[in-house]
């Protein structure tokens, strides 16, 4: 057990997660302030999906060194926790009574979290650029599956035709799965990368990233949680509390090393994905209680984080943040 008491721990994990929603919360407070517009989200939105966030992610993912992954547990637990998570609160869903394409809302919050942006900053908060590297191949990986999983569980709640060929078609477009598999295809070759690359990295990491969580909090309308009720609440705890422990619970199963298992659970712990509503949307689906889940599990996530990081920090699991 690392040698810190608890009030130390727990200043510590709030000095990762607090930092990273704060830009979220002063997004929210801009937009309120009419400060922040719309076509300012939408304008910051657009440039990081298109390029700051696929530059980022190809130079986190450019710099892994495949050989020291000690076959990459870690990735394995939380690319079956997402499985299994899909597959219980679909059983949940189905225990309840939840007609099918609320069913496929709340199925999709309760696997898919917020990695690529929010979970990823928190990986950079907790253990710096250590931290991006580690998180590169599991964001890799499990945005695709994300999506691939999220077409075909709409597909099947909401009487959707989508083919295989169009699935696949729109993953391999995604600018952010284009970014880490060109980043995995340039660590492979064993090119260096140019000298210039750190400056690029941190530019973006410390300057472009939390533009990018303001314009998460100015695009969040709190008006919407009036309209939330118990299947909002159920999502969030699925989202926040047992999707997280089922990643921590198969790390440790599969050994997992602790400065991984921390990037783990911080990418898992993030909130339900905002990608998940324009999927829903584009579905036909109910657009309101997607969003309904996406602005409780934002605003939840400051505690679930904050407090579980400090759990596995206090028991041992997890690293202490650098």
């Amino acid at each position: 057990m690392p040698d810190l008491n608890l009030l130390q721990l727990t200043l510590t994990a709030a000095a990762v997660s607090l930092p990273t929603f704060g830009w979220v919360m002063l997004g929210l407070a801009l937009r309120v302030l009419g400060w922040l517009q719309p076509r300012h989200v939408q304008a910051i939105s657009k440039f990081a999906f298109n390029a700051a966030l696929p530059v980022l992610l190809f130079i986190s993912a450019a710099g892994v060194d495949f050989a020291a992954l000690g076959g990459a547990t870690y990735l394995l637990a939380g690319v079956l926790a997402t499985l299994l998570t899909l597959c219980l609160s679909w059983l949940y869903a189905r225990w309840r009574g939840f007609a099918r394409p609320v069913l496929g809302v709340f199925v999709q919050a309760g696997f898919r979290s917020n990695l690529a942006i929010l979970g990823f900053a928190l990986c950079h908060a907790a253990y710096g650029e250590q931290g991006l590297s580690l998180a590169a191949l599991p964001v890799a990986v499990m945005t695709a599956l994300y999506n691939a999983l999220a077409v075909w569980v709409l597909q099947v709640t909401h009487g959707g035709s989508r083919s295989f060929l169009g699935l696949l078609y729109g993953l391999v477009r995604n600018p952010l799965l284009l970014g880490i598999g060109a980043g995995m295809l340039y660590a492979v070759s064993g090119i260096p990368l140019p000298g210039f690359t750190p400056v690029v990295s941190q530019l973006l990491s410390q300057g472009f990233l939390p533009l990018v969580l303001v314009s998460i909090g100015a695009a969040m309308r709190l008006s919407l949680l009036r309209s939330a009720g118990s299947v909002t609440w159920e999502a969030a705890g699925w989202r926040l509390l047992v999707g997280p422990t089922l990643g921590v619970l198969l790390a440790l199963l599969l050994g997992v090393a602790p400065m991984q298992l921390g990037v783990l659970f911080l990418l898992l712990s993030s909130p339900v994905a905002a990608a998940s509503f324009v999927m829903v949307v584009a579905a036909r689906g109910d657009g309101t209680l997607a969003s309904n889940m996406i602005v409780l599990t934002t605003l939840l996530s400051i505690l679930t984080v904050t407090a579980g990081f400090a759990l596995l920090v206090v028991l041992g699991l997890a690293a202490v943040p650098l």
